[in-house]
């Protein structure tokens, strides 16, 4: 049993029932960037969209192309959203540009519920013996379930001591229909010491006689809570039946603060928040300056041999975006207890790590990667990716602590990291299309699998050999870096599907380049020829 009382039950419930096999039946991948292609699919949405089918989720203005527009569009069984599917369409005034997405075909079911959404919280919290707050309200949806049939449900986001999951209730007999795990892992200025032992200035303000982490001075509301270990009061917040109050919130008496996780989390989300706006014109994870909130210590590392394998990973072992703009950082372990011959420090110590997680939330409210499979992997990687231009952006190119590299994780999971771009196959990750991993480990091999685009994003910057292929890049270079930053960037965040396939990336990312820079430019031509090496056409 899991110490303190922690219901893991859910654990074998997810092993029953979960599946990464992306479903197929009717399923339509569309890449439609030449002329004809696009035309044709720009009059095809536009029909859906008059029938009923399709429906506009959010309309941006492109803020690294002046002119252009995306529309995200969801499609719509019978008033009902289908989970993963729909399209993108950009635009340039009047002429559509590119139509990308995934739509299925030959959906037929019935939309008449027999539970409602607080039925299906009751049912969750029923099953996994985990108390659920009515913040999140699920929505009715048609889940394409991987048998190839569809399913009505009100998908259900419950975290346990373990693991983050959605449970898929069937709308009308209240069983779980699929599950799966969604987590994804990995105006007063202070003066704190990180945890690598380094000075940073911290954007904080007073509280009464103290100073707390919560920063003024950037355009969201960007916070830092210190819970001291009580595992009880996060996963009560994470599932919404407690809310965090300004007495959670990081605090120290003199302004000169010590807490090395709790300065990193609070310094390194609001470079995030800076790389985005300064790089790309990005107002944080939403564009729209939604509230970010890092949470430290949810265990203490002193107690970790008193928690179960499943509580380790999640909280000791993983940082993760737990949604709606909020962090969860691990503890590490004591320095005398390595894991698989690695140290694991404090994980907000790592910038590519705070990077990576919070571009989950860029992704969350963007394209909406599912996290399974080759969309999953596409996850994945746009967060090393962004993670990887964090690094580069604030820190000097380099081996060592603090220095920007090609690794992720590297300054608190020590040696080496977990990942490596230049060279997934170091990790035991593909770096080619063909070498990829299969099957329903991993959520399909998301972490593994996202090697492959790693190494192109790497491969169109550095230029070099995919060792797999043998094939040679020309890069664009060090100095053009931002030019590949910004072709995954706009790809990632306004043209790619839900359910992107690694061939709708290198359409999308193509496509992103020419907008950028015209066609025949050298950023086309890196990624060009670094998806091909990389087996992907």
């Amino acid at each position: 049993m899991a110490p303190y009382g922690v219901t893991l039950a859910l654990l074998a419930l997810v092993a029953a029932v979960a599946s990464a096999t992306p479903p197929a039946s009717g399923l339509i991948q569309v890449a439609a960037v030449q002329a004809a292609d696009r035309d044709a699919w720009a009059r095809q949405a536009q029909a859906m969209a008059t029938a009923g089918r399709l429906r506009a989720r959010r309309t941006e203005a492109d803020t690294l192309v002046p002119g252009r527009r995306h529309t995200r569009l969801t499609q719509i069984h019978r008033g009902v959203p289908v989970l993963g599917a729909g399209i993108v369409v950009q635009e340039d005034g009047s002429r559509t540009v590119s139509v990308l997405g995934s739509i299925f075909e030959g959906i037929d079911i019935d939309v008449v519920e027999h539970l409602s959404a607080d039925d299906a919280l009751d049912v969750a919290s029923r099953l996994t013996g985990t108390p659920l707050g009515r913040r999140r309200t699920p929505e009715l949806a048609v889940l394409p379930h991987p048998d190839g049939t569809f399913r009505l449900v009100y998908p259900v986001r419950v975290f346990t001591g373990g693991d983050l999951t959605i449970l898929y209730v069937d709308a009308r007999t209240g069983g779980i229909a699929w599950s799966r795990s969604d987590l994804k892992r990995q105006a007063a200025a202070g003066v704190g010491t990180g945890v690598l032992g380094d000075a940073k200035k911290m954007s904080v303000r007073t509280e009464g006689s103290v100073y707390v982490a919560d920063d003024v001075l950037r355009p969201p509301s960007l916070v830092t809570f210190d819970l001291q270990g009580n595992i009880f009061r996060a996963l009560d917040f994470l599932n919404g039946t407690v809310d965090l109050r300004t007495a959670d919130l990081a605090a120290d008496a003199d302004n000169r603060w010590t807490d090395g996780a709790a300065v990193d989390a609070h310094t390194y989300a609001g470079w995030t928040y800076d790389y985005y706006f300064k790089r790309f014109g990005r107002r944080g994870l939403d564009d729209r300056d939604i509230e970010i909130a890092s949470i430290v210590h949810p265990v203490l590392r002193s107690d970790a041999s008193r928690y179960s394998s499943g509580i380790q990973d999640l909280f000791f072992l993983n940082a993760f975006y737990a949604g709606d703009g909020v962090m969860v950082y691990g503890e590490g372990f004591p320095a005398d207890q390595p894991v698989d011959g690695q140290v694991f420090d404090y994980l907000a110590g790592g910038l590519d790590i705070v990077a990576h997680e919070l571009t989950h939330g860029v992704t969350d409210f963007t394209s909406g990667l599912v996290y399974e499979g080759e969309s999953g992997a596409l996850n994945e990687s746009f967060s090393d990716m962004m993670a990887t231009g964090v690094e580069f952006f604030f820190q000097p190119a380099g081996t060592g602590p603090l220095k920007a590299d090609y690794l992720l994780g590297e300054d608190v999971i020590r040696p080496g990291g977990v990942r490596s771009m230049a060279d997934p196959a170091a990790y035991g990750h593909p770096d080619h299309y063909r070498a990829r991993r299969r099957g329903p480990d991993d959520s399909g091999g998301v972490h593994a699998n996202s090697g492959i685009p790693n190494n192109v994003f790497y491969l169109a910057i550095e230029g070099g050999t995919n060792r797999t292929s043998g094939l040679a890049v020309q890069g664009v270079g060090p100095a053009r870096r931002d030019a590949i930053e910004k072709v995954m960037y706009r790809a990632f965040a306004f043209l790619m599907p839900p359910r992107a396939t690694f061939a709708t990336a290198r359409a999308a990312t193509l496509q992103s380049a020419r907008d950028l820079y015209g066609p025949g430019s050298d950023a086309e031509r890196a990624l060009a020829q670094a998806w091909t090496a990389a087996g992907v056409e």
